[in-house]
């Protein structure tokens, strides 16, 4: 197994240096070959299950108790060290082993993100359909997290103040105008982003200063616009809500880099659910998905049932919000 979980670290390297963190990449390339024994290192390559980013994210649990520990100054010899962009397998080692308690905590959860640059995309979807149903939104979010992306609409696209997002956006930019009218999300295990920022904090790499300005920003907004996030499965959550008609509403149900998570039978009833919730003119209900199709970045989706079905592919995104494709066409 402990060739596996290697593997892993590896293969996560590889993903970190490609969304541009060199810095969490040297780490998993480090602990690749660095860890070795201690209490930590026989849990890690000693896991039970499946160790990859396709499953637990062992090396991210540990790259996240990692930087938490930075981020509370709990080890200021590894603060400086990331700091200067320059970590030792010694000085990861020697940290390990003085918060064996810690790390052993934090290999416990799955990492938890809450990518607010993927608003962007979000923003687009939500211009786009404003030109087809002009009816104030009612934002379902699967997968939602902490909920931070159930906040798009106050957030801004290249100018303004608090969370400004600024994409490399290829094609013309969407221009419609479009109104929330309430949000909720739901999520396996949400998370309170006025009591968990340091969770979200520590999954975001260290090395991506704009990444974490952003997120900052969108925690510290989150303090006065908290959004609501049910715990439970995605699937039961969305045929409930979707069951009733919300006339003078357009339900937009949107997930971003989370259905690939969901077991068979929660993807199983998201599908029934979006395909058979009764849908009208007066009651519309349109489903965005921006999700990974083995394609370059992230497939961004929409479709919108009104009486009639259409569905657009609107281009691409990077999975972390760095560039958007925009090129929306109709499809069959």
């Amino acid at each position: 197994m402990s060739a596996a979980v290697r593997d892993a670290f590896r293969d996560q390297a590889r993903s970190c240096r490609d969304l541009g963190s060199p810095l969490t990449a040297d780490i998993c390339e480090t602990l690749a070959e660095a860890l070795q024994d201690g209490p930590v290192a026989r849990r890690v390559l000693g896991w039970q299950g499946d160790a990859t980013s396709r499953g637990d994210s062992v090396p991210l649990r540990v790259c996240g108790a990692l930087h938490a520990l930075v981020l509370t100054g709990r080890d200021p010899a590894l603060a400086d060290a990331y700091a200067a962009r320059n970590v030792s397998a010694a000085l990861l080692l020697a940290a390990i082993d003085a918060h064996q308690d810690f790390v052993l905590d934090w290999l416990n959860s799955p990492p938890q993100t809450n990518e607010v640059a993927r608003s962007a995309a979000l923003i687009g979807a939500a211009r786009f359909l404003s030109g087809q149903c002009a009816l104030p939104l009612s934002l379902l979010e699967l997968g939602a997290s902490a909920g931070l992306n159930l906040n798009f609409d106050r957030y801004h696209l290249f100018t303004g103040s608090g969370v400004v997002l600024t994409p490399e956006w290829r094609g013309d930019v969407p221009q419609g105008s479009f109104a929330v009218a309430d949000r909720c999300g739901v999520d396996l295990n949400p998370l309170d982003a006025r009591a968990d920022g340091l969770r979200l904090m520590a999954y975001c790499w260290a090395d991506q200063e704009a990444r974490l300005a952003r997120l900052r920003a969108a925690l510290d907004l989150a303090q006065t616009h908290p959004a609501r996030v049910d715990a439970g499965d995605a699937g039961a959550w969305l045929r409930e809500r979707l069951a009733r008609p919300q006339p003078g509403r357009l339900r937009l149900v949107f997930h971003t880099v989370a259905a690939q998570y969901f077991p068979p039978a929660t993807a199983a009833l998201v599908g029934h659910a979006l395909e058979h919730s009764p849908a009208d003119a007066a009651s519309p209900l349109a489903h965005f998905g921006m999700e990974a199709d083995g394609g370059h970045g992230a497939a961004l989706t929409l479709t919108l049932r009104d009486g009639d079905t259409r569905r657009w592919s609107l281009g691409r995104a990077d999975f972390h919000g760095r560039w958007i494709d925009w090129q929306p066409r109709p499809l069959a």
